[in-house]
Order: structure tokens, then C-alpha cells, then sequence
């Protein structure tokens, strides 16, 4: 998709929130890499598993990340032979079990949500890499004394030598000769080194090594000669401890390397399992609902919100002790808009509408976000939209936009349910002050390139924004050329929502039929906005009303009223009875796509109440034939007991339709219709048949026989 529209409307601002909501690092860096799809088939996957995922989290399911870290890079270095320091594996086992928790969880929703529980078979089983590392390293990090026999008698040999060490240096410490000498009385460690503190003065007193003077050179550490040869024999010892170590960690990195294929598959789709999580938590949290896609290329959007918006309104109002508000169509600005960048209005026509609703710390008004409805491709597939510059015209076009590229990624959408959008294959934005001092191109001149880099792309299933059609040049030139390019968009045939202060343009909608006005909403009363969007009205720019409302000398405003009929020839009544009937007509239109998006939820909700219960009825028929296979020695579960406390059939009688059952030291007689028969299931190692290799090694391979390499 095209990635200039993509920044236009600070898609990267949405990434970022969904990031938040994800669990651990892998989801986080693919919701940052999130772009939307062009593929039907995979827009409408991504959809429905958000929709699971949110059901889900609904429910009470939530996946159980804790633990799961991004090790990719870990498991590379362990696939080309680098060796793996304790703490990385103990990273590695941490993950591994999480993957076995995820797994589980994944098997446990299966059922109930089908999407989400076919992933579970692209998730591999490393429970004997998991119990190998395990095996040999402690939750801290530490090699186990159990790793093997070699590192236990080494360090039980070790041990043996320090006792003797410490009785050699007990038997000094209790002379009067060496007490007299010392700086206080015990023994210490230097290194690997057993010493004792002696006084400077002192130090020829006492034969043996120095490794070390205190920071004031009062006391010097002595190693004595009495121990000298156990203390050789000791590092000696632990140059071998070290060795053997080094062959325990080069085994099992050896482990995860074996297993790296799998295991880094496995990583990639847990990290999509995230980023759906995190998908299903920004849909609840923001309180978003899935689109309908449509094939025939129509948009209709009801109650539709501007998502960044609503974001900052979140943000600001828990810095807010006492809440303010501004509303917009779409959503509402504040002063920190232009300032973050949230909405980067950027060219003087439409700066004017961020910089009115700047907020004061003194306003008392609660924060609102007014939606909007908007639709294309029923009755006409071209908005053009009109109003003066405080009404929101651009911030209903992003919002439009970025719905629309959020519902390609998978993304539910802040509008309300029955919403519709059809599957484009670009959306292409011209947006904002596009001036480049760069390549000394006037605000007029970027507009014009990127107009013509638009209409190289599009096709009729794009979707075209245009802000501010034809400004920033002669109003009568500006004019033809909008005109000339509305005509483009119509000939291209793609849904388009164009905004514009020329006044020219206002009536193109009266002499094409593919084409329909709106209008943004002002109060002139208070002289403020209400940011609400009319499809059929045309926007006026009520600068007279705004002018008198603000006391400009009445017979300036008279002479400016006479020039205005001038320019325009007079009134045309007629265009006032056309608007007025365009108007009625959307009016009907309105109710009638409301009843239709009501009856295709009706019809939706139906439908998938007998999907549940067709599926129910299947579960329950391939349920009472596992039953009936049931044989002595089976391991079955009987949910009173406990889904975790699988038994054993021990004996079956059909005439009373019972079964006698072995669970734990107890047996149970248990009804035939309580029993929930388990599968076995031995799965491969990743990567291998052969099920001798299930800790990654060669068959038949055990530590004691992996050498050290050279």
C-alpha cells in the first residue's frame, strides 16, 4: 500500500498503541512491522482472528506469555555451534515452557474458537530439550552438580580439598605466634585463593604468596606456604570444573541448535499469536468492532471515530485533573495536537481548524468525540465536502483513510457494528502542507505532483483522499483544474472524498450523478463548530454571519452582502429546492442502510448461532463414538475430578453403562456418559523421526560420550 498515504495518516501512531497491548517483545516488534494486506483471503483471516482473540479475552482466556522471551537470537548463534552461557539457557528453558503453556492453552480454546486453535499446529513440542537444560542448570543460572558424573566427582573432589585448606588454616589460626601477626582473626578469600590478613609490619614473618594489599597498604593477604600445594591441587581441580562446564554448555547448545528450525518457526508464530492478543486487547480496550467487507466496492462507515484521537483524549485526560474539551468530526484537538504531531493539519486552510480548538486550562467542558457517518459506493462513489475551515473536513478524510488501512491489518475499527468496507487495493492520500524546500517546490506545485502520482496508481477498487482541491493557486484556475480532476477521478471509477473552499466546486454534485455534497456543521450562535458531517448539504462558509457576529460595522458587511450578489448574478432558488431534495433523499437513504446493516447482523448472528450449535452437535457425536471404542487401559478424564487428574479404564460394563476407573491409588466407578476419552500423543521432535533424538542428540548419544571440542 501506498506509503506516502501511510504517513499522511500516522498509521505508524496506530502501530505503536497496538505494540503497547502486546505481551512480550516478539509481539511488540510485529505490531511495529504491522502493514495492512491487499489479499482478501488474508484480511478477512486477520479479522476473524482478532474477533476470537477479543471473544476470548472476553471469556477469560487469556494466553499465559509470562516467560516467553525473544530468543531468536540465542537459538541462531546455538544453529551455526556458538556456545551458550548459563543465563542464555536458562532464557532458553524459561521460553520453552512458555511455549509448552501456549500450546496447552491453544488446545484448551480450540474448540470454541477454531482460528486460534490451528495454530497450535505450527507450534513444536520441546519438552526434552527443556527436561536436558533443565537437568543440568538451576533456576539461577548455576550448573548443577547432577549435570554428570565427571562435574560431580570433580567438585566432590573439590570439596574434599577445601576442607583440608580450611582445617590446615583453623590449625594456623589457633597459634599464638600467627594471631599475633594478624589484622583480625579469620581467614578470607582472594580470588580462588584462601588467605590470611596479615599486618604489614608483619609480613616476613609468615612464609607464602601476597595476592593482594588493603587500599590504606596496612595489611597484606598471604596465602601460607602450609597450604600452598592443596591450594595447587585445588586450581588444578577447578581448571578441570571449568572444562567439564564448558563441555556441559557446548552439549546443550548443541541441544538447541538441533532443534533450531523448529524452534525459531515456532517463535514467529507465537509472535503472531501476540500480536492477534494484542489486536483482541486494543479492540476491547478502545472498544472497536469488526468491519463487514463487501465485494461490490461500497463504504459505509456508522458512528466512525478517529483512533489517534481518541488515544490522545485518553492520555491527556489522566494528566487532566479537571477534564477539557474541544470536539471534531471524527474525534476532537486540542493545542498538543500540532504540537505531538498527531495531526500535522499543516497548510493555512486547514491549520485554522486545529489552531480553533485549542484548549484553555480553564475551560470546565467534558471531552467528547462526535463520529461521523459516511458512505460510498450505494448511490454515488465521490464526496465532495465542503464547510469553513474550523469543521473538521480533515480530520473526517483521515479518519476515513485510516479505518480503512486499520481494517486491512487486521485491525477491528473505532465505528459502530455494521459498518462496511470494501478490500482496496491502494488507498491514496494528498493531505496537509506538502510544500518542498528540499526540491523548491511551492505548496501548489507538490499538490500537482502528488495528484499525478496518485492517478498513476489508482484503479476503481482504490480509494482516493483529496484535501483541498484546487487551493493554493487563481480561485478561477484553481477551479477548472478541480473540476478537471474530479472529472479524472469519476473516469477512473475509484471512491473518492475530495475536500474544498472553492466555491465553483460546491455544485459539481448537481451535474453528475456519481457524485454528492457534504457539509461540515457550524453554530452561528456560539460561532463554533459541531463537527458533525451532512451528506447532501452544501457547506457555506458563513464568513458575513461570522463578520457580524463579531460587531464588523454593519454597512461594511451590507456593501460586502452587495458584492457577493453581484459576483454571484443573484440568487438561484432553483439550487436551494435541488439541494433540499438531495438532501430528503439522503435523509431515506440513511434509514435504509441503517435497517440494512440491522438485518445482516440479525442474519449474521443467526447464522452463527447454527454454526455453534451444528458444531456442538458434531463434537457430541464424535464425542459418543470415542466412548464407545472406550478399552480396558485407556486413559480417560472424568471432569468431576479434575481435568488435570487423567486416569486408566480398568474394567467396562455397557449392560449398566459404567466403567470401573483408575485414578491415582482410587478407583471410581464412573457412568460411561462422564467419560472424557484422551488422546496419546507423542509428537516428533522438530526436525527428526527418529524419537531417539529427543533431546536434539544423535540416537543413542548421551553427555558422557559428547566430547570437547578442540
Amino acid at each position: 500500500m501506498d506509503t506516502h498515504t501511510l504517513e499522511l495518516l500516522e498509521f505508524h501512531k496506530v502501530r505503536e498503541i497496538v505494540s503497547s497491548q502486546a505481551a512480550c517483545s516478539l509481539g511488540k516488534e510485529a505490531a511495529l512491522r504491522m502493514e495492512p494486506s491487499l489479499d482478501p483471503g488474508e484480511v478477512r483471516d486477520r479479522q476473524a482472528l482478532t474477533t476470537e482473540m477479543a471473544d476470548a479475552l472476553s471469556s477469560g482466556l487469556n494466553p499465559p506469555f509470562g516467560g516467553l522471551h525473544d530468543i531468536r537470537g540465542i537459538v541462531r548463534r546455538a544453529q551455526i555451534g556458538g556456545l551458550l552461557d548459563p543465563e542464555e539457557l536458562s532464557s532458553v528453558v524459561e521460553s520453552l515452557k512458555a511455549i509448552g503453556n501456549l500450546g496447552q492453552w491453544l488446545d484448551k480454546v480450540g474448540d470454541e474458537f477454531p482460528r486460534l486453535g490451528g495454530m497450535r499446529r505450527e507450534i513444536g513440542s520441546f519438552e526434552g530439550v527443556s527436561n536436558a537444560i533443565e537437568s543440568c542448570i538451576d533456576e539461577r543460572g548455576r550448573i548443577l552438580d547432577t549435570a554428570s558424573r565427571r562435574l560431580s566427582a570433580l567438585r566432590r573432589e573439590m570439596g574434599q580439598v577445601e576442607e583440608q585448606i580450611k582445617e590446615t588454616l583453623t590449625r594456623l589460626l589457633r597459634s599464638n605466634e600467627i594471631k599475633r601477626i594478624l589484622r583480625y582473626p579469620n581467614f578470607t578469600m582472594v580470588g580462588h585463593h584462601y588467605v590470611l590478613p596479615i599486618a604489614k609490619e608483619h609480613r616476613g614473618e609468615i612464609q607464602g604468596s601476597v595476592h593482594r594489599t588493603s587500599a590504606s597498604n596496612e595489611t597484606v593477604y598471604v596465602e601460607p606456604q602450609a597450604i600452598a600445594e592443596q591450594s595447587a591441587q585445588l586450581s588444578f581441580l577447578r581448571s578441570k570444573e571449568a572444562k567439564e562446564i564448558r563441555r556441559i554448555l557446548r552439549w546443550l547448545s548443541a541441544q538447541v541448535g538441533q532443534v533450531a528450525d523448529s524452534l525459531l518457526g515456532t517463535l514467529e508464530t507465537l509472535a503472531e499469536l501476540d500480536l492477534i492478543y494484542a489486536r483482541g486487547r486494543y479492540s476491547l480496550d478502545y472498544r472497536l468492532t469488526p468491519p463487514d467487507f463487501n465485494q461490490e466496492g461500497k463504504l459505509h462507515l456508522r458512528g466512525a471515530r478517529h483512533p489517534l484521537l481518541e488515544a490522545l483524549f485518553r492520555a491527556d485526560s489522566r494528566k487532566r485533573s479537571v477534564p477539557t474539551s474541544k470536539t471534531v468530526a471524527g474525534g476532537s484537538f486540542q493545542s498538543s495536537v500540532i504540537e505531538e504531531g498527531i495531526l500535522n493539519e499543516g497548510n493555512p486552510a486547514t491549520e485554522t481548524d486545529a489552531n480553533s480548538a485549542r484548549i484553555s486550562n480553564d475551560d470546565a467542558e467534558v471531552r467528547s468525540v462526535v463520529p461521523i457517518d459516511v458512505h460510498l459506493g450505494f448511490e454515488f462513489r465521490m464526496l465532495v465536502v465542503t464547510g469553513p475551515n474550523t469543521g473538521g473536513k480533515t480530520v473526517a478524510l483521515k479518519t476515513v483513510g485510516l479505518l480503512a488501512i486499520m481494517a486491512q491489518a487486521g485491525l477491528h475499527i473505532p465505528a459502530n457494528q455494521g459498518s462496511q468496507l470494501p478490500i482496496f487495493d491502494d488507498v491514496l492520500a494528498d493531505i496537509g502542507d506538502e510544500q518542498s524546500l528540499e526540491q523548491s517546490l511551492s505548496t501548489f506545485s507538490s499538490h500537482i505532483r502528488r495528484v499525478s502520482s496518485i492517478f498513476g496508481k489508482a484503479t476503481e477498487r482504490s480509494l482516493i483522499l483529496m484535501d483541498e482541491m484546487g487551493a493554493g493557486t487563481d480561485p478561477a484556475e484553481g477551479a477548472a483544474l478541480g473540476r478537471a480532476i474530479l472529472d479524472e477521478v469519476d473516469s477512473v471509477g475509484s471512491l473518492a472524498i475530495v475536500t474544498t473552499h472553492i466555491g465553483d466546486l460546491k455544485t459539481y454534485a448537481f451535474t453528475n450523478p456519481r457524485a454528492e455534497n457534504a457539509a461540515v456543521e457550524f453554530d452561528l450562535e456560539t460561532l463554533r463548530p459541531r463537527y458533525r458531517l451532512h451528506i447532501g448539504d452544501i457547506g457555506q462558509s458563513n464568513a458575513l454571519q461570522i463578520a457580524r457576529r463579531l460587531h464588523l460595522p454593519e454597512h461594511l458587511v451590507a456593501r460586502a452582502s452587495k458584492y457577493l450578489e453581484e459576483g454571484q448574478g443573484g440568487h438561484h432558488p432553483e439550487l436551494a429546492i435541488v439541494q433540499k431534495l438531495r438532501k430528503d433523499a439522503e435523509d431515506a437513504r440513511q434509514g435504509a442502510l441503517a435497517a440494512q446493516a440491522e438485518a445482516d447482523r440479525s442474519r449474521e448472528a443467526l447464522n452463527q448461532r447454527l454454526g455453534d450449535l451444528q458444531r456442538q452437535a458434531e463434537n457430541d457425536a464424535r464425542m459418543v463414538e470415542a466412548r464407545a471404542r472406550l478399552q480396558p487401559g485407556d486413559r480417560v478424564v472424568v471432569p468431576r475430578f479434575g481435568y488435570d487428574r487423567p486416569g486408566r479404564v480398568v474394567k467396562l460394563d455397557p449392560r449398566k453403562k459404567s466403567a470401573t476407573v483408575s485414578i491415582g491409588m482410587m478407583k471410581w466407578d464412573v457412568p460411561i456418559a462422564e467419560l472424557i476419552p484422551q488422546m496419546i500423543r507423542q509428537p516428533e521432535v522438530p526436525g527428526s523421526k527418529d524419537k531417539s533424538n529427543l533431546v536434539g542428540t544423535k540416537p543413542g548419544q548421551r553427555l558422557e560420550d559428547f566430547a570437547e571440542e578442540s
